[in-house]
């Protein structure tokens, strides 16, 4: 990854789009550490760093994953990141 990551706020996510193709690469394990940072936000509470691209370019959150589907994961408060634009996620 060369680009710089911008960090922002959890709530700022809303705002961003995901509307082109993503030109970064997946982590090879995202599917598990989606599946431990679910876990760990559901019986801990814990906060997890979330690599992602939007249209803008890769942005990082720290905030807790309280769900995970199949296209999404949604975060504290409501925040659906789709799981295509994902990059990483550092527990």
């Amino acid at each position: 990854m060369t680009e710089e990551i911008c960090m922002i706020e959890k709530e700022a996510i809303t705002a961003c789009t995901f509307k082109r193709e993503m030109k970064s690469k997946q982590h090879p394990e995202l599917l598990s550490q989606i599946k431990d940072a679910t876990i760990l936000g559901n019986s801990h509470h814990s906060k997890v760093s979330i690599i992602f691209q939007d249209d803008d370019g890769i942005k990082r959150v720290d905030t807790t994953i309280w769900a995970a589907g199949t296209k999404f994961i949604c975060l504290k408060g409501g925040v659906w990141v789709p799981i295509n634009r994902l990059i990483e996620i550092k527990l």
